[in-house]
């Protein structure tokens, strides 16, 4: 544990469609490792699984960040919801604290500290202050497309921001501004 109660290294994944995106944190602005996977074909969750679990072995993370899919308000598939509940799972045998998201309070939080209401502008208010993310961010998306899967990667950011914030309310990810 580090000095100011935080955890050394704090591992947001996020699920997709077509696999999941992960940021490796030391602090709310200091990404160590990232990636997008992108796992097409049949059983999908055995292979992200297997996946997130040699991560989890490599990296060895404090804590774990997750989207909270517990709610009927989730929106998410039923087979990204059981991986969800899987990864932390995994997480809980390896005995790394986990800890869950809800995407209301994650909307919340950055429409009111950095006024971003859509996925687009949450990306662009992380890159505001993770430069290394900014070659990431992918163009607005059109109506008529689907979503980039390089906009996991902020998603999953996004989430950490989130568990840093539930740690230290006055930290300095919510006193900064966006463009």
């Amino acid at each position: 544990m580090s000095g100011e109660g935080r955890p050394k290294l704090v591992l947001a994944i996020y699920l997709q469609t077509r696999g999941f995106a992960f940021v490796l944190f030391e602090t709310w602005n200091n990404p160590v490792d990232w990636a997008v996977h992108d796992i097409r074909g049949p059983e999908k969750n055995t292979r992200c699984r297997k996946r997130i679990e040699s991560m989890l072995s490599l990296h060895t993370p404090d804590v774990v960040v997750l989207q909270d899919m517990s709610g009927d308000d989730a929106g998410r598939a039923p087979r990204i919801q059981k991986l969800n509940r899987e990864i932390a799972r995994l997480a809980e045998r390896r005995e790394i604290c986990t800890h869950m998201v809800a995407r209301a309070a994650l909307r919340e939080l950055f429409a009111d500290h950095f006024g971003a209401m859509t996925k687009q502008k949450i990306a662009e208010a992380i890159v505001y202050h993770i430069s290394a993310l900014g070659l990431y961010v992918p163009p607005p998306r059109k109506p008529w497309k689907s979503q980039d899967g390089r906009m996991g990667l902020f998603e999953a950011a996004a989430l950490a921001w989130m568990y840093f914030h539930a740690c230290d309310r006055e930290h300095t990810v919510v006193k900064g501004t966006s463009p």
